[in-house]
């Protein structure tokens, strides 16, 4: 015998002799779309000069004042905006305190504040890490591990081109020399080849150029950070 409360039974004594609700769907599109053209221009006139009269509109949520809509700020003309930009720096408004919600969570030190300090701090703090570690409390897994993610039973064989080590072969090609006449053959027996230089491949002439580059960049940031650090040894000298 299935349980039932008092209250589902007073709501529903029997659930079965009850008809099923039915929602009606209608997939059809709004009667608005198919209204000839002069129907919809009367109706916008007759919206302009006598709208509707509807009651106020009740609010439960608390309104939030955000100032200056965002089409009103695109139509104000260039000058508005650079006397405005000029006061938010010179005198910027005072803000009240902001109310959250949600309960705060310490993140550390953000992005951009990571990213403003020198390269000498992050070298420093890297070097820290490597010598000194933070000790961390264990990680709680609530995953099982899983043994033997690869059977026993298997047997794992390499690929045969990862165990055959042969050379290359280069097959010749057969093409058709067509044939000379015996006067063309005298005449390029007689005269002397000219001796090949071989070109340098496209890729090849790349990769030397990058590397110079490199090269160059390389000396180029060793003798500025040089400079940078003897710079600050004699501002230290100095202050002392």
């Amino acid at each position: 015998m299935p349980y039932r409360s008092n209250a589902a039974e007073a709501w529903d004594p029997d659930p079965q002799s009850a008809p099923p609700i039915e929602i009606p769907l209608d997939l059809l599109p709004p009667p608005g779309l198919t209204q000839p053209l002069w129907r919809s221009l009367a109706g916008n006139l007759r919206d302009t000069f006598a709208p509707e009269k509807l009651p106020p509109l009740q609010l439960t949520s608390r309104p939030v004042d955000i100032g200056l809509l965002l089409g009103d700020r695109l139509r104000l003309p260039w000058f508005r905006t650079v006397f405005s930009n000029i006061g938010d720096v010179i005198s910027p408004e005072t803000l009240p305190p902001l109310e959250l919600e949600s309960r705060p969570v310490d993140v550390g030190e953000l992005i951009t504040d990571q990213l403003s300090h020198f390269w000498w701090g992050s070298l420093l703090r890297n070097l820290a890490d490597r010598i000194a570690p933070e000790t961390q409390s264990a990680l709680n897994l609530t995953a099982k591990p899983i043994l033997d993610i690869i059977p026993k039973s298997w047997i794992l064989l390499p690929l045969w081109s990862e165990v055959v080590d042969t050379p290359k072969v280069f097959y010749p090609t057969n093409r058709k020399r067509p044939m000379l006449a015996a006067s063309q053959s005298a005449t390029r027996s007689v005269v002397a080849e000219k001796p090949k230089v071989p070109a340098l491949e496209p890729t090849a002439a790349d990769l030397l150029r990058d590397i110079r580059r490199s090269r160059i960049r390389q000396r180029i940031w060793i003798g500025l950070a040089t400079a940078q650090v003897l710079y600050m040894v004699a501002m230290a000298f100095g202050k002392l």
